[in-house]
């Protein structure tokens, strides 16, 4: 019995780990639906900004916003990168830290200088494993970013721009299109590229001034850009969850079938040889 008493131990522990797996799939199911409404909620407004600011762009208008400058060459670049701060998440974070390595080695072989920033533990574990230096570190970001939290990751990012330390900032995230989909993207948030025909201020009538409005619409642009790359982020962090827990505890079901059958066996096989010691004693005492 030794055989059967050792895959009823190995079964108690898989359906131990079942239970996690599934209460990990309910509670990653929940989170997900509170973080699309965040996401469908946000991007209207999110693709109404974009559009309006990159139609005003005009070499005139960088001359008078530093946000809005264009450098003749990047010499020196940001990279934000946002991870997750939990795992068993599936290939979640690995795709987004291989992206983030991928930009980063592709502007060095262009001769930029390049600096790491990241939100997320499991992104600041990998890069510290690899030797690599780390301009800053979050890891205080949880499951319901706010709109304060992404202007204290970009602020000082787009402060730097204005100054002219850097001359690009790159964001590294997942962007949200289903539970099942949640690529990895790279977004060129500085500087600031126009994406069509330019609609000059002067085809406007503004009230305040064209300039008062642009001092708060670009800021807000940028903070706004940060703000749905981490809500998208988060919502792809619970789908690629979910997802790997709902494999996990298939799998589990899987292995506990074949756990059963093994089990069964290995005691009917106990029960076939102890009927025939009983039958063979039996025969020798006659």
């Amino acid at each position: 019995m030794a055989g059967a008493r050792e895959v009823k131990r190995r079964i108690r522990s898989v359906e131990n780990t079942r239970q996690i797996t599934r209460t990990m799939e309910l509670v990653a199911t929940s989170k997900l639906k509170k973080a699309t409404d965040r996401v469908y909620a946000a991007r209207p407004y999110s693709e109404a900004l974009t559009g309006i600011v990159r139609s005003l762009y005009a070499p005139e208008l960088a001359e008078r916003f530093p946000l809005l400058r264009q450098p003749a060459r990047v010499e020196r670049a940001a990279v934000l990168l946002l991870t997750a701060n939990r795992g068993l998440a599936g290939g979640f974070n690995a795709n987004l830290i291989r992206e983030a390595r991928l930009l980063l080695e592709k502007l060095e072989r262009d001769g930029v200088q390049t600096e790491l920033h990241i939100a997320g533990k499991k992104g600041a574990a990998y890069f510290r494993f690899r030797g690599r230096a780390l301009a800053s570190v979050r890891t205080d970001i949880g499951d319901v970013p706010t709109v304060d939290e992404a202007e204290s990751l970009v602020g000082p990012l787009r402060e730097r721009f204005e100054a002219g330390a850097i001359d690009a900032v790159y964001v590294v995230s997942s962007e949200f299109r289903s539970a099942l989909s949640t690529p990895p993207v790279v977004n060129e948030l500085l500087p600031i590229r126009s994406d069509g025909e330019v609609v000059p201020l002067d085809n406007f009538i503004l009230s305040p001034s064209g300039d008062f409005m642009l001092e708060r619409l670009l800021p807000a642009y940028i903070r706004n850009a940060v703000y749905r790359a981490l809500i998208e982020n988060a919502a792809a962090e619970q789908g690629a969850r979910r997802t790997a827990m709902k494999n996990a505890t298939d799998n589990a079901g899987d292995v506990l079938e074949y756990l059963t059958r093994t089990y069964n066996r290995a005691r009917q096989a106990q029960i076939t040889q102890e009927i025939a010691e009983i039958v063979g004693g039996a025969a020798a005492l006659e």
